[in-house]
């Protein structure tokens, strides 16, 4: 692949059908789905597209891209477009950086219930921040947060956690004025976070099990036991929970640089792969068990391709979600409060964004540099490879 950029398409490319025969199966509506698009993305078979500059001469053919959220590639422009959007419900305080992971003794189990499991997750960790801020004796306030849910470790195994962003303050419970944190380390204690995110999280786990939501298909089925499962809860309510809070940091402009980082981000970016030859994957990868310690690691092009599928993320499941004054329901009435307390006015989105992300949102042409490029043909789809009914089966959870 001499003279091009090692993408996960090109892996997809080489290795898919070794992959089907092996593990083809096993694979959900979602991940069947995720390893068509991305193997027929910005190829004949999707179509293709003419763009002519408004300014000058230019005009190109493009490939078709399939969009789908999990190809590293068809994320960009959605991202900036998203940031553009978020750019406008900044306020200029500093603001903090949290992670709720969950033990990995609950991967299987999240694994076989994502929507599920996922949702308690969003709710265990939101009602935690909410609560532990509106107490007096933490912050005393109404706050507001924007989680993103990762599912994968930088060795692509799958690990469930959450990354919330939350303005360093919040509106009083009458309104009348905004509270700044009075922490100069942690927005709120983490040991006090940690303990009722675990609490919450294991209670909403025994409501499902009591209601009989949960799955415990294939190597899961033994927990379907009261006692067994239960004995699963017990032990993990001794353990501590893994929740990290760094300092408050920057304003909107670095705010902005963290949405970019982890909002769009899929399992893993072209970027950190490094070769494809013998049929095996090697990539960059920080162990986080030796200090985030920067290394290389070699996969089987079919476990690189079953990793990555790992987290697909189910139909129409919205993996960034708003809580407390940052809610839809309440964002506009409750920022226009907050910058009224804070004395300052509505950020100007565009201005955040770097020319790069400015060019790429606004078409530029390559050539004239000024002009803007518009598609003034449609698409001449092409022939779909050989596309088979997708089905519904066991996920492809074990090597």
């Amino acid at each position: 692949m001499t003279g091009h950029r090692l993408e996960v398409a090109d892996v997809f490319h080489a290795h898919q059908d070794q992959f089907v025969q092996r593990w083809g199966h096993a694979l959900s509506d979602q991940q069947r789905k995720v390893l068509r698009d991305i193997g027929l993305c910005r190829t004949a078979a999707l179509g293709t597209h003419l763009e002519r500059c408004d300014r000058c001469s230019y005009e190109t053919m493009a490939y078709d891209s399939c969009r789908n959220r999990h190809r590293p590639k068809c994320q960009s422009s959605a991202r900036d477009r998203w940031l553009l959007k978020q750019a406008a419900s900044l306020l200029p305080v500093p603001y903090v950086h949290a992670v709720f992971t969950v033990p990995e003794q609950l991967g299987p189990l999240a694994l076989r219930n994502q929507r599920l499991f996922y949702s308690m997750l969003f709710r265990a960790a939101s009602e935690t921040l909410l609560k532990i801020a509106a107490d007096p004796r933490h912050l005393g306030a109404r706050i507001g947060i924007l989680a993103v849910l990762h599912t994968w470790s930088q060795n692509l195994q799958f690990h469930p956690h959450l990354h919330c962003l939350i303005p360093a303050g919040g509106l009083a419970p009458d309104n009348s004025r905004w509270i700044a944190t009075k922490r100069q380390g942690f927005f709120l204690p983490v040991r006090v976070l940690s303990r009722m995110f675990r609490g919450k999280l294991l209670s909403f786990l025994k409501q499902s099990y009591r209601r009989g939501e949960l799955c415990f298909p294939g190597k899961l089925t033994s927990f379907s036991a009261a006692r067994v499962f239960y004995s699963l809860l017990g032990s993990l309510r001794r353990k501590e929970w893994v929740v990290y809070s760094k300092p408050p940091f920057g304003g909107p402009e670095h705010v902005l640089k963290y949405l970019a980082r982890y909002t769009h981000r899929v399992a893993i970016s072209n970027g950190r792969l490094i070769s494809l030859k013998n049929g095996r994957v090697r990539f960059r990868w920080r162990d986080s068990r030796h200090n985030n310690r920067s290394s290389t690691m070699r996969l089987e092009a079919t476990e690189f391709i079953r990793r990555f599928l790992l987290h697909v993320l189910p139909a129409g499941f919205v993996k960034i979600r708003h809580f407390g004054l940052l809610a839809n329901r309440n964002r506009h009435g409750a920022l226009d409060l907050c910058r009224a307390h804070l004395g300052s006015a509505t950020i100007d989105p565009g201005a955040l964004l770097d020319q790069q992300q400015q060019s790429a949102l606004n078409r530029s042409c390559p050539q004239c540099r000024s002009g803007t490029l518009h598609v003034i043909a449609p698409s001449f789809a092409g022939q779909r490879a050989g596309t088979t009914p997708m089905i519904c089966a066991a996920r492809i959870d074990s090597s």
